[in-house]
């Protein structure tokens, strides 16, 4: 996922990515937990992404407010 992919959405589209996000976050560490996790390195994208999308989410809102 690119952030200028994600700069193209709106705010909406955007807080349901991270929930989306999240919830795999979740998933893969119950899975590396239980010992089912073969790729790791899924886990590290996934941080990620999500960092990029709240990165995003908070340049919208800083942006908002200068206008």
């Amino acid at each position: 996922m690119k952030a200028s992919e994600l700069k193209a959405k709106n705010p909406a589209e955007l807080k349901e990515q991270l929930t989306e996000l999240l919830r795999s976050q979740f998933d893969l560490r119950m899975a590396k937990g239980n010992g089912q996790l073969t790729k790791v390195n899924v886990l590290k994208e996934v941080r990620r992404d999500i960092a990029r999308v709240r990165t995003i989410i908070r340049q919208n809102e800083i942006n908002a407010g200068n206008k």
